[in-house]
């Protein structure tokens, strides 16, 4: 048996409706079930209203030839359940109405903002914007999987727009563009000897040494973009090595992070990178250097008119968005993107996950002003 989702339903109700779809990366089948039949039911009241189901992503779009299109787009997964599902809607510690489970904070409760929004908005002459929704499947997970990702490269004509709003956790704040992220993988290989005849090895987590000095003396840039202050950093997050207690080690492991300032192209990253880590020093037989990971990050895009006038109705507070989200996929195609999503992101993944129920609704106020105000600039 579905569930039934009712998107007109107030935001916070929706939001605990979706929450009690257990939908953990992988599993997103019945949630998408869920909102696809829901927007069926929509499109049902305007023949132009689009529904497309695309593995467990949903994409809906109204077609009125309004003078902009703005992307409302949101992951339906969340992280592994921790004993916080179904949701629970108490008063919290702080004294705040707050909806409780997990994924309220990332991102259920955008996602029932956005789902609402073109619930109620749709097939409303109120409407100045068109819209196009995407809901998508595996954004906890590994790139490769991420269903946005997919849509990017096998349907880029869905993912046209003036601008794209993603329902991650800000704050109810725009947090706009994001970070790039390079994680490296450094190998130094030796050869094991009894630490009482050290001579006779060659131990390999010494050979790390000189890394990890050039890392812990780097001092990382802030970087200002159309007035928002982006913050580098360059840091260790994995290190192993080790035999016995009485062995010299003939294999080490070190893991770096870099998180880039979007002026940098991934390549300019990866070259500065490596530069500051002085790999081009080592022997192919001393070290070995995978990459784990390349993500590019995304400018802030503010210049753009549907952006601007975005800022103005959520009054005028904008931060960078020092993490990595799906809004670099957005850039990469040439579209401006912002985060804008309800709940603080540092309960994103907590056993205690929260949101205070006034976000949510206040979220929708800011979006609905938005999506209702005609445009300055068509």
């Amino acid at each position: 048996m579905s569930t039934f989702l009712d998107l007109h339903a107030d935001p916070i109700d929706l939001t605990a409706a979706l929450v009690d779809i257990e939908s953990v990366s992988h599993n997103e089948r019945e949630i998408a079930d869920a909102v696809e039949e829901a927007l069926h039911k929509i499109a049902e009241a305007d023949s132009s209203i689009e529904v497309l189901r695309i593995d467990n992503n949903v994409i809906a779009r109204t077609h009125r030839g309004l003078p902009q299109r703005v992307i409302l787009a949101g992951h339906l997964d969340t992280v592994p359940t921790a004993d916080n599902v179904p949701s629970r809607r108490i008063v919290s510690d702080r004294g705040e109405d707050s909806l409780f489970g997990c994924g309220t904070v990332d991102m259920k409760s955008g996602d029932a903002v956005y789902l609402h929004a073109f619930a109620e908005l749709a097939t409303s002459d109120e409407l100045q914007r068109d819209l196009t929704l995407i809901m998508y499947e595996c954004e906890e997970v590994a790139s490769e999987f991420n269903g946005l990702r997919h849509l990017s490269e096998s349907h880029p004509e869905l993912l046209v727009g003036d601008v794209a709003l993603l329902g991650e956790p800000s704050g109810n704040v725009i947090e706009a563009g994001c970070q790039g992220s390079i994680r490296l993988r450094l190998t130094a290989h030796g050869t094991r000897a009894h630490s009482a005849r050290g001579w006779l090895g060659d131990n390999a987590a010494h050979k790390l040494a000189p890394i990890l000095t050039r890392i812990a003396a780097y001092q990382a840039d802030t970087v200002d973009i159309d007035g928002l202050e982006y913050r580098e950093g360059l840091n260790v997050v994995h290190l192993e090595s080790g035999v016995a207690t009485n062995t010299l080690p003939d294999v080490a492991v070190m893991k770096v992070n870099f998180r880039f300032a979007p002026n940098r192209s991934a390549e300019d990253a990866m070259a500065h990178f490596r530069e500051v880590l002085g790999l081009d020093e080592f022997a192919a037989e001393d070290l070995t250097v995978d990459v784990e990971d390349v993500s590019p990050g995304a400018l802030p895009g503010l210049h753009a008119a549907a952006a601007q006038e975005l800022v103005e109705v959520a009054g005028g507070v904008v931060k960078p968005k020092f993490g990595w989200t799906d809004v670099a996929r957005f850039s990469a195609l040439g579209i401006p993107a912002v985060n804008f999503g309800p709940g603080d992101p540092a309960y994103c993944h907590k056993v205690d996950e929260q949101i205070p129920v006034a976000c949510i609704s206040a979220l929708w106020e800011d979006l609905r002003r938005y999506l209702t105000a005609q445009p300055k600039q068509a």
